[in-house]
């Protein structure tokens, strides 16, 4: 059973993740299946260096998962609900306001 503040420590995980845009992009990337750093930074157009750094964080948050190939790491969503779970949410934050930016007043 899920506690509230087992609740809250994982919200907070995810928060810390999507609150970076670099992070965000990251994640988004990987709905659409496993990466490489190389192949995100080039897909994101971002440095290799820079995207290898976030996929540290997302991975010390436990949101993306690697696995070791020879010398390579393919990195993914940690789990198939995680790849549900962040479309709902994008889909109701579209359905309740649809604007693309959020403005701090």
């Amino acid at each position: 059973m899920l506690t509230c503040e087992t609740r809250e420590t994982a919200l907070a995980r995810l928060g810390r993740a999507l609150a970076d845009p670099t992070r965000c992009r990251i994640l988004v990337a990987l709905l659409d299946g496993p990466g490489y750093p190389a192949q995100l930074a080039e897909k994101l157009g971002l440095t290799r260096s820079n995207v290898s750094n976030h996929l540290a964080c997302l991975r010390g948050c436990g949101l993306v998962a690697a696995t070791y190939q020879g010398r390579q790491v393919r990195y993914e969503l940690a789990d198939k609900r995680l790849t549900n779970a962040l479309t709902e949410l994008a889909d109701v934050v579209l359905a309740v306001d649809p604007q693309p930016e959020c403005v701090d007043e």
